[in-house]
């Protein structure tokens, strides 16, 4: 055989080897895009199911009186008035509480210290506390606060809210100012200003949108915690501003209403579900938005 033939041959065999290892690809291809596709559609099934139910169960109790009366003893008309408040109360304390320690701790990781032996701390017990159950920072605060001055009380549910708000406002501050090109910072310091200027009026400026976003995700993550309540506010079946006293929020009226076996407790908690569901769909419609107009 001429070496012409030879080289022929080979070059065929080259490209036969091509087209199996293509068709090869391909097949794998189809078989992770099968089995992506089956897992989407077994987690939308689920969400759906479950946001049906919510909206099935959950719309029909949501009336006038669920808005504007305290909840009720067993088989009486009532509503969730003072969980609604306990909730927006506290929810809202914590953020306070939670976000400046946060912001400022983010700030200090991306622009200060970013990788000192300070900072490499932070992020590691940051991370532990990002994953950390929710049910063990109620436990904590219990054994710290409730404990300590034998009484639940409002102050020791916004506690443990905030440090829930505050590892994740830390991690998004950080990643959001790491995100900043480091050309806007330079040109500033060009000018001569200040690092503490250069921090509040360039990058925060710049990552404000991406920080935002982190404290409403914050917020709608907190919003449906009962854990950590159970340990530290406990409930109230009346209405109270005294955060000093147990405080009844929505996540722990929901657990103890849908945990009874009275029809009009059952109705009240999937009313409250459903207006839990409502509340953390539009924070999350928020952040979206804000991202989107971001970039």
């Amino acid at each position: 055989m001429s070496s012409t033939a030879q080289r022929l041959l080979r070059a065929a065999d080259s490209a036969a080897a091509k087209e199996r290892k293509y068709l090869a690809r391909k097949r794998v291809n189809r078989i992770a895009l099968a089995l992506s596709l089956a897992a989407m559609a077994f987690g939308v099934f689920w969400l759906v199911w479950i946001l049906w139910s919510t909206v099935q169960l959950g719309f029909g109790g949501l009336t006038w009186a669920a808005l504007s009366q305290m909840t009720p003893p067993p088989n009486e008309a009532g509503g969730l008035l003072n969980a609604i408040w306990g909730s927006f109360l506290m929810v809202l304390l914590a953020t306070f509480v939670g976000t400046p320690i946060g912001i400022m701790a983010g700030i200090y990781l991306a622009e200060y210290d970013p990788k000192g032996w300070l900072g490499s701390t932070t992020r590691f017990v940051n991370d532990i506390l990002l994953s950390a159950p929710s049910i063990v920072i109620g436990l904590f605060v219990y054994a710290v606060v409730v404990v300590r001055y034998k009484q639940f009380s409002g102050y020791a549910g916004i506690l443990a809210l905030a440090l829930i708000v505050i590892p994740v406002v830390i991690r998004t501050t950080e990643n959001m100012l790491l995100l900043v090109p480091a050309a806007l910072r330079e040109a500033a310091y060009a000018l001569g200003a200040p690092k503490w200027k250069v921090v509040m009026q360039i990058t925060m400026r710049a990552a404000r949108a991406g920080v935002v976003t982190g404290v409403l995700l914050a917020v709608a993550r907190i919003s449906g915690e009962t854990a950590p309540l159970l340990f530290t506010a406990l409930n109230n079946q009346f209405f109270t501003t005294d955060l000093g006293q147990p405080i009844a929020s929505l996540p722990v009226t929901i657990f103890k209403f849908a945990m009874s076996p009275y029809e009009n407790w059952q109705q009240l908690a999937w009313a409250g579900v459903f207006l839990i569901t409502l509340a953390v769909l539009g924070l999350n419609i928020l952040a979206r938005v804000l991202t989107r107009n971001k970039t």
